[in-house]
C-alpha cells in the first residue's frame, strides 16, 4: 500500500469531510495501561563485557552485552551501508531491537562496588559484530545511547573491552515482548497495513498508521484503542484484529483517527512524545 509523506498536509473542503469521513472515538481511557504486553522469560548468553563511567560521578559502569535467539534480528546491513548510515544526517534511522536489563550492583577484580547493566540482542547480529570491529563500535555506541535514554544516564564513550572475561558479575533472566509484529486475523479478505513516519528525515514528530478495512462500512464498527507504545483495532463482527507495538511512544490524547468510507481506509494520525 502506498502512503503520501504529505499525507498530514492534506486538506479536504469541509463539505468533502462530512461525506467521506466518520469521527472515531479513541478510547484511552487506560484500558491499555493496565494490559501488560505478552512478554516471556529469558535466558541471555555472555557476550562480550564493555566497561565505561558514569559522566556524573566518574564511577565505573559495566555493560554485559548479552545474546539470545529470542531478540529478533536487525534488518540486513553491510559494512558500505553502515558507513553510509554513520555519515548519513540521521543514523538514528537504523535501529537494533535490544532488551536493557535494570541496573545491579557487583564486585570488580579491584574489589570495588560498579554498576552493571545487561544488554540483550540478537544472537545472530552479535555474531556478525564480533567479527566486524565497525560493527562491534556501532553496537556498543547504540547500547550506550540506549542506556542513557532509559536511565537518563550520562555514560562516558572512553570505553575499554574486557579481553578475559564475557561478562561481570551474573547476568540476570529477563522478560521481552512476544508480539512485536503485527497480528493480522481475518475472515474473508487480505487487509493492508503501513505506518509513515513523518518527516521522513530528522527527529520524528507523528506516527501515521493508514489500515485498508475492506468490508467495513462505518466507523461504528470500529473499535480503536491506543496505548503509550500500542495500537489495538478490533472491526465488529469478527472480520479485523489488527495488535501492533510501536518503535516510538505517542501522545494518546491528542491522537487524531478518522475513516474514510469511500476507501475504507482509517487512518491514525499519533503525535510522538519526544524524548
Amino acid at each position: 500500500m502506498e502512503t503520501d509523506a504529505s499525507l498530514l498536509g492534506v486538506e479536504l473542503e469541509q463539505k468533502q469531510q462530512e461525506e467521506l469521513y466518520q469521527p472515531l472515538l479513541l478510547q484511552t481511557t487506560g484500558k491499555m495501561q493496565s494490559e501488560s504486553p505478552p512478554s516471556k522469560v529469558i535466558c541471555p548468553q555472555p557476550g562480550m563485557c564493555v566497561k565505561t563511567s558514569s559522566m556524573s560521578d566518574k564511577k565505573k559502569v559495566f555493560l554485559n552485552i548479552c545474546q539470545s535467539q529470542a531478540v529478533p534480528p536487525p534488518p540486513h546491513l553491510s559494512q558500505q551501508a553502515l558507513v553510509d548510515l554513520l555519515e548519513s544526517e540521521d543514523p538514528t534511522s537504523y535501529r537494533v531491537p535490544m532488551s536493557l536489563g535494570e541496573p545491579h550492583t557487583e564486585v570488580d577484580n579491584s574489589s570495588q562496588g560498579c554498576t552493571v547493566y545487561d544488554v540483550v540482542i540478537n544472537d545472530e547480529f552479535f555474531q556478525k559484530c564480533e567479527k566486524d570491529t565497525l560493527f562491534q563500535q556501532f553496537l556498543i555506541a547504540v547500547s550506550l545511547e540506549g542506556l542513557e535514554n532509559k536511565y537518563n544516564l550520562e555514560l562516558s564513550r572512553d570505553i575499554k573491552i574486557l579481553k578475559n572475561r564475557k561478562f561481570m558479575g551474573s547476568i540476570a533472566e529477563q522478560n521481552i515482548r512476544t508480539k512485536s509484529k503485527p497480528i493480522i486475523q481475518e475472515i474473508d479478505s487480505n487487509p493492508e497495513f503501513s505506518l509513515l513516519v513523518e518527516p521522513p528525515t530528522g527527529n520524528a514528530e507523528h506516527l501515521i498508521a493508514e489500515i485498508l478495512l475492506p468490508g467495513v462500512i462505518s466507523a461504528r464498527s470500529l473499535v480503536l484503542d491506543l496505548g503509550e507504545d500500542r495500537l489495538v483495532l478490533i472491526a465488529r463482527p469478527s472480520l479485523f484484529h489488527l495488535d501492533i507495538f510501536f518503535p516510538l511512544l505517542i501522545d494518546q490524547e491528542n491522537s487524531v483517527a478518522q475513516f474514510n468510507t469511500k476507501t475504507q481506509t482509517l487512518t491514525v494520525t499519533m503525535p510522538v512524545v519526544s524524548s
